[in-house]
């Protein structure tokens, strides 16, 4: 074996979790970040230029759910922090846990490739290349913008949301926001504080959960517990809280989803239905066809426009890897448990779910699972296995959710974290059995003062 160590690649908020878990496992390890600063998405104007974050962004789901479970957020931080707070939490955590020393900053990895005996190349942008027993991906999946393609033309600005800051430059003007997620919602309730006209177009529309009910962080109704029980009765459960909450959201103005609550990531929003209410944002189907200045709606309806917005998703990415090599296909990559990929030993992915609640302890967990895999604490089944596994998974995914690219590597909190930890002893079994479907990594104590 060349390199005993690992390579991550990214210093976002899994990738900090990730270096963290694998050097309290004694894995040696070198971290790459594009940027000059850890945080990923959660910096503002993070000068590796893939941060999504705006100048207003805070969480939508509460700080105790999204903490690391050996590093909880102050208790001064509010219930749904700043992204400002959050970014301060991760410089926090990196110094807490010693893991800045081991992070390359202002470094892009350019490319990665199996050498065919089980280790990876690894090259840098200075064109070094370095060869690694295993490596870890941790590059996101909020960077690399979807935009439609509506027939027509426009001759407004048009962006997507990821390029989106502030509401400066939208005063008095007809705007246009297409998506009703979490970032479009927000977007087009700043965007109507300041614009003439807010238009939010959506195809299928979205549950628009409240940030509190009944004086409790909504993410709080959900526990492992409730995660057990049968969808049917979750979803009842959270319909009977939202009719207490707030009512019905088409009595807003906000048009009830064909598809059930449980059937599609909802959206959190604390102002969307008060201003659709107030007629502060006008909601529209489908965009039909682009016309210069105007907009044709699916409805029939046509509105003059001066700005678009596109709140309208990622691609799942990875531009360091050849296309032979791997290659995301309709937003569908076929990972063991979201983790692993089969046909590649010695790969691992953290981070790469969308979860009902927050990714942080979630790629805690798989972190985990992969520093035991790494030291040979646990072992995978074999490849047919896990290929078995991942087409009964995407089966049941297909089968739970609407048809949409949002939706490929969606996952509940509590059922996945299980999910997780039950690998975690499956595969503590299958490594005492001697089963054998990946190399080992021994473990060792990374050396003080050690640099990348």
């Amino acid at each position: 074996m060349s390199s005993p160590k690992v390579c991550i690649i990214g210093a976002g908020s899994s990738g900090i979790g990730a270096a963290k878990v694998l050097q309290q496992h004694g894995v040696p390890f070198d971290c790459f970040e594009k940027g000059s600063g850890i945080g990923g998405n959660w910096r503002y104007r993070n000068d590796n230029g893939q941060s999504a974050a705006y100048a207003s962004l805070h969480l939508n789901t509460s700080k105790s759910r999204m903490a690391y479970s050996d590093f909880p957020m102050p208790e001064e931080y509010p219930d749904y922090p700043h992204h400002s707070q959050i970014l301060r939490y991760f410089e926090d955590y990196v110094d807490h846990f010693d893991v800045r020393r081991h992070i390359r900053f202002s470094t892009t990895v350019s490319d990665v490739h199996p050498t065919g005996d089980g280790e990876w190349d690894v090259t840098l942008d200075d064109s070094e290349t370095r060869a690694y027993a295993a490596v870890v991906v941790s590059n996101g999946h909020h960077w690399n913008p979807r935009l439609p393609d509506f027939p027509g033309s426009f001759d407004g600005r048009a962006r997507h949301s990821h390029e989106y800051e502030t509401s400066e430059g939208l005063e008095g003007r007809n705007v246009l926001v297409v998506g009703i997620g979490n970032s479009g919602v927000d977007i087009a309730s700043e965007a109507s504080r300041v614009a003439r006209r807010t238009f939010l177009s959506t195809r299928r529309s979205a549950h628009i959960l409240p940030k509190y009910a009944l004086g409790k962080p909504i993410d709080l109704y959900t526990t492992p517990g409730s995660s057990r029980l049968p969808l049917t009765l979750q979803k009842l459960g959270f319909e009977a809280l939202l009719r207490l909450a707030c009512g019905p959201q088409a009595t807003f103005g906000v048009p009830k989803p064909e598809h059930s609550l449980l059937q599609a990531h909802p959206t959190v929003s604390a102002d969307l239905l008060n201003l659709v209410g107030h007629g502060k944002i006008r909601m529209k189907p489908d965009v039909e066809e682009l016309r210069g200045d105007r907009v044709a709606f699916a409805d029939g309806s046509v509105e003059p426009i001066d700005e678009i917005i596109y709140a309208t998703g990622y691609r799942i990415s990875f531009p360091f890897f050849r296309t032979r090599v791997l290659a995301p296909q309709a937003n569908e990559v076929r990972f063991y448990r979201h983790v692993v990929p089969p046909h590649l030993p010695n790969l691992y992915f953290i981070g790469l779910i969308q979860p009902l609640g927050a990714i942080m302890p979630l790629a805690e967990e798989q972190s985990i699972w992969v520093a035991k895999l790494l030291t040979g604490e646990c072992s995978l089944p074999d490849r047919r296995t896990m290929e078995h596994r991942i087409e009964r998974d995407l089966e049941k995914m297909h089968r739970r959710y609407v048809t949409s690219k949002r939706h490929t590597i969606q996952v509940d909190y509590f059922p996945y974290r299980a999910l997780i930890r039950r690998e975690v002893k499956r595969g503590r079994k299958l490594a005492v059995s001697g089963s054998e479907s990946r190399r080992v990594i021994a473990p060792e104590a990374v050396a003080s003062g050690s640099s990348v």
